[in-house]
């Protein structure tokens, strides 16, 4: 097995973003198709939104064995050469993109970027992840005292091991075998020599969708990225679900204990693109659903409202459609930084997020401005945004905020600051509108989120549709490594 392995990685400058949750990660599988590498990099491509720390690619051909790259970057700084994509032949392969939330922070090691590869008695495997693994620390102190040797410090890394100590026959019956003893919330991507896999962790909380591409098939975190590559969408794979493709044939298992759903509700918020489609419903259309909702629930009197791009930009249309209030677009978002300032300079570092984004002054001066954006977390970039707002003539600034205060950590596959870096777990709705310097500060609801992504009556009481700990506390999987560490759960989620 081949791996050309990049420079080492240098964590990138972004400052309009640095104050956002981070999904931890992508995954796109094809199988039964020329090329498969050159549709996995477009897949990854169209995937990068969930991980712009790194990316690995995973190829089988029957004469050649299995072959990999792993490289720190963006997808096309990193899979586009012809050199690169020329060492990874076959027609089944399976990618990967991230950002580190398990494991180390920075993601300084390549040994670290999936997907990770073990070599069985059966044959070789490839596996690679979205989503987190809770009991990870436990599972690895039992493996390494029964022998196991660790390269990594990914979470992932548990369950080749797991595989590897399984009797069963047959790499997916393994994997069904290691899965059982996982807890948390993983969607996997995976591969052998001739069969593609995916499975969903019981609870379905990280997304996965079956597609085709003529007589091939194709497994990836969302939607949008069958477009990319002209595949036709068959379905989700459900939670608790494994499927097993070869020979043009999908196998479906079902490995788990069946339990109820709670898919991430801030998959809808923030983390998937707004092309993409999730339980039969837009992105896009569910997040302007929720600025109706936030018009109807928390109106303002305004001039003008204005998104923060590009995530705000949904939900601002849609408040702006309820309330009658004009819609403009009072920040523009400079497109062309990407993330190029690699070591900036302490000067650069001041200018904030003006090196993104920049105030559209002939429309806003004078106003009052209501901003909508999808999340307040840590409250720095707020406050920078509001002050270029102000400094650039506006009469006042409301904010709106297109999902319910972020006052809890996601253990679930999520970058979030510890607790009490969360403006939300400290401060209360009218203390974060001082500490932002705004003449208003609102928040949708829970239930007129839940509203907005479909469940007519709101949040359903005790027994909620959706995994929304970071807003509720209330955890559908108890992060046990997190609480041996000293987390402490809110009363009624113990």
């Amino acid at each position: 097995m081949r791996d050309d392995e990049s420079v080492p990685f240098i964590h990138p400058f972004d400052p309009a973003d640095g104050d956002k949750l981070r999904e931890e990660c992508g995954v796109f599988g094809v199988v039964g198709v020329s090329d498969a590498a050159n549709f996995v990099a477009l897949g990854l491509h169209a995937l990068q939104h969930r991980g712009q720390e790194a990316g690995g690619i995973v190829t089988h051909h029957p004469q050649l064995g299995f072959n990999s790259a792993h490289r720190f970057g963006l997808v096309r700084d990193t899979f586009t050469s012809q050199k690169v994509m020329e060492t990874l032949p076959g027609e089944i392969g399976i990618g990967h993109v991230r950002y580190s939330t398990a494991g180390s922070k920075g993601a300084t090691q390549i040994r670290d970027v999936q997907p990770f590869f073990g070599e069985f008695a059966m044959g070789g495997a490839a596996i690679a992840h979205n989503g987190n693994i809770v009991n990870a620390d436990e599972l690895r102190r039992e493996l390494i005292e029964r022998g196991s040797i660790f390269q990594s410090s990914s979470d992932t890394e548990c369950i080749i091991h797991l595989m590897a100590r399984s009797l069963q026959r047959t790499i997916p019956e393994r994997m069904k075998d290691a899965l059982r003893r996982v807890e948390g919330a993983f969607s996997i991507v995976a591969m052998t020599r001739t069969k593609l896999i995916g499975v969903r962790d019981p609870l379905g909380v990280r997304p996965l969708v079956l597609g085709q591409l003529g007589d091939g098939h194709v497994l990836s975190s969302e939607t949008c990225a069958l477009d990319i590559i002209g595949a036709d969408f068959l379905r989700e794979v459900e939670p608790g679900e494994m499927v097993v493709i070869s020979g043009g044939k999908v196998e479906s298992f079902r490995p788990f204990e069946p339990r109820r759903s709670r898919f991430c509700v801030f998959e809808h918020v923030y983390f998937s693109r707004p092309d993409s489609i999730i339980g039969g419903r837009s992105v896009y259309e569910t997040r302007r659903q929720i600025g109706v909702e936030l018009a109807r629930e928390a109106p303002a009197d305004a001039d003008l409202v204005c998104p923060v791009p590009d995530s705000g930009t949904p939900a601002a249309i849609g408040f702006a459609h309820e309330s009658g209030i004009p819609y403009g677009m009072g920040i523009i978002r400079n497109q062309y930084m990407g993330r190029t300032f690699i070591e900036p300079t302490e000067q650069i570092r001041n200018m904030g997020v003006r090196l993104k984004l920049n105030v559209n002054r002939a429309l806003i001066r004078g106003k009052r401005v209501v901003l909508v954006d999808d999340s307040v977390v840590r409250g720095t970039t707020s406050r920078k945004i509001k002050e270029m707002i102000l400094d650039a003539g506006a009469a006042e600034v409301h904010f709106r905020i297109a999902s319910p205060p972020t006052a809890w950590p996601c253990f679930y596959g999520v970058d979030t600051p510890e607790r009490e870096k969360l403006l939300a777990a400290t401060m209360s709705e009218e203390e974060m509108r001082r500490h932002l310097g705004v003449a208003s500060l609102r928040f949708v609801s829970l239930d007129g989120l839940y509203r907005a992504v479909g469940e007519a009556q709101g949040r359903n009481g005790k027994s909620p549709q959706y995994c929304d700990a970071c807003f509720s506390g209330e955890y559908p999987v108890r992060p046990v490594d997190m609480i041996a560490k000293g987390f402490e759960l809110p009363h009624a989620a113990e």
